[in-house]
């Protein structure tokens, strides 16, 4: 059996180490995603005269979020974020979602509080807050801290914004020159490791070669 030396074992472990950090720091990015609950919501007019309101949230293509507790106007309704029908949203990337707060009408289409283009970049640091208002018709304030780096990519403002997109530029500059290093160091690592085996393996079965050709002789006399 082929003993690998242990220098070269301790090295190629190292690299191994190495490669998995690089990998779980990719992997990491991409399968992040944010989920959005609503903290509160305060609606400011009803469209059914006759009866208290059924309001709903929905993104387009997905199923609608009944919100149950919502029966007046002008009361602010606060949530842990825990409620049954909870989360509100989820973002998987970095695409907006055409979404909205519906009001269900009986005889009618259902009625419209506010339609917008919602997307993860609209949620702010530190605290991961987007909040939503739509004049004479709600209030509402989203929670999504996991949308903050999911939208670092985007920019809807700017003047003021520009010194921090800037610096996000630059941040995000030094991210991928210091994964660079790490994979070119690896690259390097695993050749340097895997050549440093290949030649002990060799200088090992040259002398096992040479040892059992001794050995022959010696049983045949020949020595």
């Amino acid at each position: 059996m082929t003993r690998i030396p242990l220098n070269s074992r301790a090295d190629f472990t190292a690299s191994i180490l190495l490669f998995c950090s690089v990998f779980l720091f990719f992997t990491s990015g991409i399968s992040s995603s944010g989920v959005v609950t609503l903290e509160s919501i305060q609606i400011f007019r009803t469209h059914e005269l006759l009866t208290a309101p059924t309001v709903y949230f929905s993104c387009q293509g997905q199923n609608k979020t009944l919100l149950p507790d919502i029966r007046k106007k002008n009361t602010l309704y606060t949530f842990k974020g825990e409620e049954s029908w909870q989360p509100l949203a989820e973002f998987l990337t970095k695409k907006c979602k055409r979404c909205g707060f519906y009001e269900r009408d009986v005889v009618l289409s259902d009625d419209v509080f506010d339609e917008w283009e919602f997307c993860p970049s609209d949620f702010t640091a530190p605290n991961g807050e987007y909040i939503r208002f739509k004049d004479k018709e709600f209030n509402a304030t989203f929670y999504c801290p996991e949308c903050v780096p999911l939208g670092k990519g985007w920019n809807h403002t700017s003047g003021s914004d520009n010194g921090e997109t800037k610096g996000k530029g630059r941040h995000l500059a030094l991210v991928i020159f210091i994964t660079a290093v790490a994979s070119t160091g690896f690259i390097i690592g695993a050749v340097v490791s895997f050549g440093y085996w290949l030649r002990k393996k060799r200088m090992e079965d040259r002398a096992r070669f040479l040892k059992l050709f001794n050995d022959i002789e010696d049983e045949m006399g020949l020595g």
